[in-house]
Protein backbone atom coordinates (compact mmCIF):
# COMPACT_ATOMS: atom_id res chain seq x y z
CA UNK A 1 0.00 0.00 0.00
CA UNK A 2 1.14 3.71 -0.51
CA UNK A 3 -0.40 6.46 0.82
CA UNK A 4 -0.10 10.33 -0.23
CA UNK A 5 -2.08 13.53 -0.04
CA UNK A 6 -3.16 16.01 -2.76
CA UNK A 7 -3.08 19.41 -2.75
CA UNK A 8 -5.34 22.18 -4.42
CA UNK A 9 -4.48 25.18 -2.64
CA UNK A 10 -8.34 25.94 -1.78
CA UNK A 11 -9.14 28.79 0.21
CA UNK A 12 -11.59 31.27 1.42
CA UNK A 13 -9.94 34.17 1.36
CA UNK A 14 -8.89 34.85 -1.99
CA UNK A 15 -6.71 37.82 -1.31
CA UNK A 16 -3.00 38.18 -2.00
CA UNK A 17 -2.30 37.51 1.62
CA UNK A 18 -4.32 34.42 1.82
CA UNK A 19 -2.89 32.86 -1.39
CA UNK A 20 0.59 33.76 0.03
CA UNK A 21 -0.33 31.65 3.28
CA UNK A 22 -2.41 28.55 1.40
CA UNK A 23 0.87 27.91 -0.45
CA UNK A 24 3.30 27.95 2.50
CA UNK A 25 1.13 26.04 4.92
CA UNK A 26 0.62 23.30 2.29
CA UNK A 27 4.44 22.88 1.72
CA UNK A 28 4.76 22.69 5.67
CA UNK A 29 1.82 19.72 5.41
CA UNK A 30 3.95 18.48 2.08
CA UNK A 31 7.34 18.62 4.28
CA UNK A 32 5.52 17.41 7.65
CA UNK A 33 4.65 14.09 5.33
CA UNK A 34 7.48 13.07 4.58
CA UNK A 35 8.92 13.25 7.82
CA UNK A 36 5.78 11.19 8.93
CA UNK A 37 6.80 8.46 6.52
CA UNK A 38 3.62 9.29 3.27
CA UNK A 39 5.39 7.73 -0.14
CA UNK A 40 3.83 10.97 -2.29
CA UNK A 41 2.41 13.92 -2.38
CA UNK A 42 0.41 15.18 -5.63
CA UNK A 43 -0.42 18.67 -6.75
CA UNK A 44 -3.30 19.62 -8.75
CA UNK A 45 -3.56 21.92 -12.06
CA UNK A 46 -6.03 24.31 -12.49
CA UNK A 47 -6.70 27.84 -13.92
CA UNK A 48 -9.18 30.88 -13.28
CA UNK A 49 -11.06 28.80 -10.45
CA UNK A 50 -11.63 31.25 -7.76
CA UNK A 51 -11.71 29.43 -4.47
CA UNK A 52 -11.88 25.93 -5.52
CA UNK A 53 -7.93 25.84 -6.29
CA UNK A 54 -5.36 28.42 -6.77
CA UNK A 55 -2.70 25.52 -7.40
CA UNK A 56 -2.19 26.89 -11.45
CA UNK A 57 1.74 26.40 -11.22
CA UNK A 58 2.23 22.95 -9.88
CA UNK A 59 5.23 22.62 -11.57
CA UNK A 60 6.43 25.22 -9.55
CA UNK A 61 4.92 24.27 -5.79
CA UNK A 62 6.45 20.70 -6.55
CA UNK A 63 9.92 22.15 -7.50
CA UNK A 64 9.58 24.10 -4.17
CA UNK A 65 8.52 20.96 -2.01
CA UNK A 66 11.12 18.64 -4.09
CA UNK A 67 13.75 21.44 -2.52
CA UNK A 68 13.16 20.51 0.77
CA UNK A 69 12.43 17.47 0.93
CA UNK A 70 14.72 14.11 0.16
CA UNK A 71 12.65 10.62 0.00
CA UNK A 72 8.87 11.61 -0.67
CA UNK A 73 7.63 11.37 -4.37
CA UNK A 74 6.85 14.32 -6.10
CA UNK A 75 3.21 13.75 -8.16
CA UNK A 76 1.63 15.83 -10.92
CA UNK A 77 -1.87 15.00 -10.43
CA UNK A 78 -2.06 16.07 -12.83
CA UNK A 79 -0.68 18.21 -15.82
CA UNK A 80 -3.68 19.87 -18.44
CA UNK A 81 -2.47 18.65 -22.12
CA UNK A 82 -4.76 20.53 -24.01
CA UNK A 83 -2.13 21.90 -26.34
CA UNK A 84 -2.46 25.92 -25.16
CA UNK A 85 -2.33 25.13 -21.58
CA UNK A 86 0.81 22.75 -21.85
CA UNK A 87 2.53 22.36 -24.91
CA UNK A 88 3.93 18.94 -25.30
CA UNK A 89 7.73 19.65 -25.73
CA UNK A 90 7.29 22.07 -22.64
CA UNK A 91 5.66 19.21 -20.40
CA UNK A 92 8.52 16.93 -22.34
CA UNK A 93 10.95 19.71 -20.69
CA UNK A 94 9.55 20.31 -17.49
CA UNK A 95 8.76 17.01 -16.14
CA UNK A 96 12.47 15.97 -16.69
CA UNK A 97 13.82 18.78 -15.45
CA UNK A 98 11.90 18.44 -12.35
CA UNK A 99 12.89 14.94 -12.00
CA UNK A 100 16.35 15.52 -12.48
CA UNK A 101 16.22 17.79 -9.79
CA UNK A 102 14.79 15.58 -7.55
CA UNK A 103 16.67 13.08 -8.24
CA UNK A 104 14.17 10.45 -9.73
CA UNK A 105 11.05 10.84 -7.80
CA UNK A 106 8.47 12.35 -9.96
CA UNK A 107 5.11 10.70 -10.65
CA UNK A 108 3.77 12.03 -13.89
CA UNK A 109 -0.22 12.13 -13.86
CA UNK A 110 -2.06 13.88 -17.14
CA UNK A 111 -5.44 15.13 -17.40
CA UNK A 112 -8.05 17.82 -19.35
CA UNK A 113 -8.50 20.48 -17.31
CA UNK A 114 -12.29 19.88 -17.51
CA UNK A 115 -14.13 23.40 -17.29
CA UNK A 116 -14.94 25.30 -19.70
CA UNK A 117 -13.77 28.57 -17.30
CA UNK A 118 -10.37 26.81 -17.63
CA UNK A 119 -10.34 25.78 -21.28
CA UNK A 120 -11.58 29.43 -22.40
CA UNK A 121 -8.86 31.22 -20.70
CA UNK A 122 -6.07 29.35 -23.18
CA UNK A 123 -8.72 29.43 -26.78
CA UNK A 124 -9.79 25.98 -26.35
CA UNK A 125 -12.56 24.37 -27.16
CA UNK A 126 -13.72 21.40 -24.55
CA UNK A 127 -14.56 19.15 -27.98
CA UNK A 128 -10.76 19.92 -28.83
CA UNK A 129 -9.40 18.46 -25.58
CA UNK A 130 -10.04 14.32 -25.49
CA UNK A 131 -7.74 13.97 -28.66
CA UNK A 132 -5.14 16.69 -28.08
CA UNK A 133 -5.09 15.04 -24.83
CA UNK A 134 -4.29 11.74 -26.26
CA UNK A 135 -1.79 13.23 -29.21
CA UNK A 136 -0.06 15.12 -26.46
CA UNK A 137 0.67 12.35 -23.78
CA UNK A 138 1.36 9.67 -26.75
CA UNK A 139 4.12 12.15 -28.36
CA UNK A 140 6.16 12.63 -24.54
CA UNK A 141 7.16 9.06 -24.06
CA UNK A 142 9.01 9.27 -27.74
CA UNK A 143 10.14 12.86 -26.65
CA UNK A 144 12.38 11.02 -23.59
CA UNK A 145 12.99 8.41 -25.98
CA UNK A 146 14.45 9.53 -28.78
CA UNK A 147 17.52 11.77 -29.51
CA UNK A 148 15.89 13.46 -32.35
CA UNK A 149 11.72 14.13 -32.33
CA UNK A 150 9.68 15.07 -34.66
CA UNK A 151 5.71 14.95 -35.39
CA UNK A 152 3.80 15.84 -37.88
CA UNK A 153 -0.49 15.76 -37.56
CA UNK A 154 -3.65 17.94 -38.26
CA UNK A 155 -3.51 19.82 -35.13
CA UNK A 156 0.40 19.71 -34.21
CA UNK A 157 3.59 20.15 -36.09
CA UNK A 158 6.89 19.83 -34.38
CA UNK A 159 10.31 20.17 -37.02
CA UNK A 160 13.08 17.81 -35.96
CA UNK A 161 14.45 18.91 -32.83
CA UNK A 162 16.40 17.32 -29.80
CA UNK A 163 14.04 17.58 -26.78
CA UNK A 164 16.59 17.83 -23.45
CA UNK A 165 16.95 17.22 -20.93
CA UNK A 166 16.25 13.51 -20.41
CA UNK A 167 14.35 12.44 -17.05
CA UNK A 168 16.03 11.15 -14.45
CA UNK A 169 14.16 7.91 -14.39
CA UNK A 170 14.98 5.70 -16.98
CA UNK A 171 13.29 5.45 -19.77
CA UNK A 172 11.24 8.29 -17.62
CA UNK A 173 8.45 9.05 -14.80
CA UNK A 174 5.89 6.52 -14.05
CA UNK A 175 2.55 7.61 -16.25
CA UNK A 176 -0.80 8.40 -14.36
CA UNK A 177 -4.07 9.52 -15.75
CA UNK A 178 -7.01 11.72 -13.81
CA UNK A 179 -10.06 9.21 -13.67
CA UNK A 180 -13.77 10.05 -12.68
CA UNK A 181 -15.61 8.58 -15.16
CA UNK A 182 -16.13 4.82 -16.59
CA UNK A 183 -14.23 6.43 -20.04
CA UNK A 184 -10.79 7.61 -18.82
CA UNK A 185 -10.95 4.42 -16.24
CA UNK A 186 -10.95 2.51 -19.75
CA UNK A 187 -8.43 5.07 -21.46
CA UNK A 188 -6.13 4.20 -18.44
CA UNK A 189 -6.04 0.60 -18.43
CA UNK A 190 -5.90 0.40 -21.97
CA UNK A 191 -3.47 2.97 -22.46
CA UNK A 192 -0.76 1.18 -19.44
CA UNK A 193 -1.53 4.48 -17.16
CA UNK A 194 -2.21 4.52 -13.29
CA UNK A 195 -5.89 5.44 -12.63
CA UNK A 196 -6.02 8.74 -10.25
CA UNK A 197 -9.77 8.49 -8.98
CA UNK A 198 -10.34 11.64 -8.01
CA UNK A 199 -14.21 10.80 -6.23
CA UNK A 200 -16.04 11.33 -3.07
CA UNK A 201 -18.10 8.25 -3.71
CA UNK A 202 -16.41 6.11 -0.87
CA UNK A 203 -15.57 2.37 -0.87
CA UNK A 204 -18.42 1.08 -2.82
CA UNK A 205 -17.25 3.58 -6.10
CA UNK A 206 -13.85 2.62 -6.05
CA UNK A 207 -14.90 -1.07 -5.83
CA UNK A 208 -17.16 -0.30 -8.54
CA UNK A 209 -14.47 1.46 -10.65
CA UNK A 210 -11.55 -0.84 -9.45
CA UNK A 211 -13.64 -3.82 -11.90
CA UNK A 212 -13.79 -1.19 -14.70
CA UNK A 213 -10.21 -0.58 -14.56
CA UNK A 214 -8.61 -3.79 -14.20
CA UNK A 215 -10.78 -4.77 -17.03
CA UNK A 216 -9.24 -2.34 -19.29
CA UNK A 217 -5.92 -3.51 -18.43
CA UNK A 218 -6.69 -6.97 -19.67
CA UNK A 219 -7.59 -5.41 -23.15
CA UNK A 220 -4.84 -3.26 -22.94
CA UNK A 221 -2.46 -4.17 -26.90
CA UNK A 222 1.25 -3.08 -27.91
CA UNK A 223 -0.81 -0.59 -29.80
CA UNK A 224 -2.67 1.03 -27.28
CA UNK A 225 -0.52 1.40 -24.68
CA UNK A 226 1.20 4.81 -24.43
CA UNK A 227 3.98 4.94 -21.85
CA UNK A 228 7.42 2.81 -22.50
CA UNK A 229 6.22 0.16 -19.51
CA UNK A 230 2.91 0.13 -18.25
CA UNK A 231 1.50 0.87 -14.25
CA UNK A 232 -1.32 -0.89 -13.42
CA UNK A 233 -1.92 1.11 -9.70
CA UNK A 234 -5.33 2.53 -8.30
CA UNK A 235 -4.90 5.77 -6.48
CA UNK A 236 -7.92 6.36 -4.30
CA UNK A 237 -9.32 9.73 -3.30
CA UNK A 238 -9.75 9.83 0.71
CA UNK A 239 -11.30 13.02 2.89
CA UNK A 240 -9.66 12.88 5.78
CA UNK A 241 -9.31 14.99 9.59
CA UNK A 242 -7.90 12.74 12.19
CA UNK A 243 -7.54 14.38 15.91
CA UNK A 244 -7.82 13.30 19.39
CA UNK A 245 -10.52 15.08 19.83
CA UNK A 246 -12.73 12.83 17.05
CA UNK A 247 -15.88 15.42 17.48
CA UNK A 248 -13.91 18.30 16.43
CA UNK A 249 -12.81 16.05 13.32
CA UNK A 250 -16.05 15.46 12.35
CA UNK A 251 -16.69 18.71 12.37
CA UNK A 252 -14.07 20.48 10.78
CA UNK A 253 -14.13 17.37 8.25
CA UNK A 254 -17.71 18.04 7.45
CA UNK A 255 -17.08 21.89 7.29
CA UNK A 256 -14.31 21.34 4.84
CA UNK A 257 -16.25 19.19 2.15
CA UNK A 258 -19.33 21.35 2.02
CA UNK A 259 -17.30 24.38 1.50
CA UNK A 260 -15.52 21.87 -1.50
CA UNK A 261 -18.80 21.11 -2.99
CA UNK A 262 -19.96 24.92 -2.47
CA UNK A 263 -16.99 25.76 -4.90
CA UNK A 264 -16.75 23.27 -6.96
CA UNK A 265 -20.60 23.62 -8.07
CA UNK A 266 -20.18 27.54 -8.28
CA UNK A 267 -17.38 26.33 -11.38
CA UNK A 268 -18.95 23.14 -12.36
CA UNK A 269 -22.85 23.44 -12.15
CA UNK A 270 -23.98 22.40 -15.67
CA UNK A 271 -27.47 24.77 -15.20
CA UNK A 272 -25.53 27.98 -14.84
CA UNK A 273 -22.82 30.23 -12.45
CA UNK A 274 -23.98 28.74 -8.77
CA UNK A 275 -23.35 32.10 -5.92
CA UNK A 276 -19.63 31.88 -4.69
CA UNK A 277 -18.88 29.33 -1.18
CA UNK A 278 -18.69 31.12 1.88
CA UNK A 279 -17.02 30.27 5.06
CA UNK A 280 -20.30 31.15 7.17
CA UNK A 281 -22.59 28.24 6.09
CA UNK A 282 -25.94 29.24 7.64
CA UNK A 283 -27.65 27.24 10.96
CA UNK A 284 -27.75 24.04 9.39
CA UNK A 285 -25.39 21.42 10.40
CA UNK A 286 -22.47 20.47 7.75
CA UNK A 287 -23.43 17.12 7.56
CA UNK A 288 -27.42 17.39 7.52
CA UNK A 289 -26.39 19.73 4.33
CA UNK A 290 -24.25 16.89 2.24
CA UNK A 291 -26.99 14.18 3.05
CA UNK A 292 -30.07 16.64 2.30
CA UNK A 293 -28.15 18.13 -0.84
CA UNK A 294 -27.14 14.36 -1.74
CA UNK A 295 -30.65 13.46 -1.84
CA UNK A 296 -32.20 16.48 -3.73
CA UNK A 297 -29.71 15.89 -6.19
CA UNK A 298 -30.54 12.07 -6.47
CA UNK A 299 -34.22 13.03 -6.35
CA UNK A 300 -33.66 15.54 -9.17
CA UNK A 301 -31.93 12.75 -11.60
CA UNK A 302 -34.33 10.27 -10.93
CA UNK A 303 -36.96 13.01 -12.15
CA UNK A 304 -35.36 13.50 -15.15
CA UNK A 305 -34.66 10.27 -15.60
CA UNK A 306 -30.89 10.15 -15.61
CA UNK A 307 -29.43 7.54 -13.92
CA UNK A 308 -28.00 7.89 -10.00
CA UNK A 309 -24.42 7.67 -9.92
CA UNK A 310 -21.76 8.34 -7.26
CA UNK A 311 -20.33 10.94 -9.90
CA UNK A 312 -23.14 13.44 -9.29
CA UNK A 313 -23.74 12.37 -5.93
CA UNK A 314 -20.24 11.54 -4.16
CA UNK A 315 -19.04 14.88 -3.14
CA UNK A 316 -22.49 14.80 -0.94
CA UNK A 317 -21.23 11.84 0.62
CA UNK A 318 -19.67 12.38 4.33
CA UNK A 319 -18.87 9.15 5.35
CA UNK A 320 -15.07 9.39 5.05
CA UNK A 321 -11.70 9.02 7.48
CA UNK A 322 -13.21 11.82 9.60
CA UNK A 323 -12.92 11.37 13.55
CA UNK A 324 -10.13 8.93 15.80
CA UNK A 325 -7.11 7.20 14.16
CA UNK A 326 -9.49 3.82 14.46
CA UNK A 327 -11.99 5.85 12.46
CA UNK A 328 -9.34 6.22 9.73
CA UNK A 329 -8.18 2.66 9.94
CA UNK A 330 -11.50 1.20 9.49
CA UNK A 331 -11.94 3.30 6.36
CA UNK A 332 -8.24 2.98 4.69
CA UNK A 333 -9.42 -0.94 5.39
CA UNK A 334 -12.28 -0.41 3.35
CA UNK A 335 -10.73 1.44 0.43
CA UNK A 336 -8.22 -1.59 0.54
CA UNK A 337 -10.88 -4.01 0.11
CA UNK A 338 -12.10 -2.41 -2.63
CA UNK A 339 -9.13 -2.41 -4.53
CA UNK A 340 -6.96 0.83 -3.89
CA UNK A 341 -3.49 0.38 -4.14
CA UNK A 342 -2.95 4.06 -2.80
CA UNK A 343 -4.95 6.08 -0.58
CA UNK A 344 -4.48 9.55 -1.52
CA UNK A 345 -5.62 11.47 1.58
CA UNK A 346 -7.53 15.30 0.43
CA UNK A 347 -6.62 17.36 4.48
CA UNK A 348 -6.52 20.57 2.47
CA UNK A 349 -9.84 21.95 2.02
CA UNK A 350 -10.95 25.81 2.27
CA UNK A 351 -12.28 25.42 6.30
CA UNK A 352 -9.47 23.28 7.10
CA UNK A 353 -7.01 25.19 9.70
CA UNK A 354 -3.39 24.98 9.61
CA UNK A 355 -3.62 23.30 12.61
CA UNK A 356 -6.06 20.80 12.06
CA UNK A 357 -4.41 20.07 8.92
CA UNK A 358 -1.05 19.47 10.76
CA UNK A 359 -2.50 16.85 14.01
CA UNK A 360 -4.08 14.99 10.88
CA UNK A 361 -0.93 14.27 8.85
CA UNK A 362 0.87 13.63 12.39
CA UNK A 363 -2.18 11.18 13.32
CA UNK A 364 -2.40 9.33 10.03
CA UNK A 365 2.18 9.13 9.87
CA UNK A 366 1.99 7.53 13.76
CA UNK A 367 -1.42 5.59 14.13
CA UNK A 368 -3.19 4.91 10.56
CA UNK A 369 0.14 4.39 8.12
CA UNK A 370 2.10 2.09 10.16
CA UNK A 371 -1.18 -0.29 10.34
CA UNK A 372 -0.72 -0.79 6.62
CA UNK A 373 2.76 -1.30 6.31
Amino acid sequence: MKFSMIFEAQTVDTSRKAEYQVMHESVEQAVLAEKMGFDRIWAVEHHCLKWYAHMSASETFLAYVAGRTERIRIGHGVVCLPFRMNHPVKVAERIAMLDILSKGRVDFGIGKGGTPQEAGAFQTEMSEIPAQLEESARMLPEMWREEIFEHHSETMEIPPRPILPKPHQDPHPPMYLACTREETLNQAGEWGLGALVLGFGGPEEIASKNRVYRDAIKRRTAESQIPDFPVEHLSALCPAIVLDDADRARAIGYRGQRFFTMAINHWYNPGGEAPPPVADLGEIEDVDFLIQRGEEVRAYLAEDEIRTGTQSTGIYNPNHAYGSAEDAIAYVESLIEAGADEVMFLIQMGTVPQEAALETIENLGRDVLPRFR
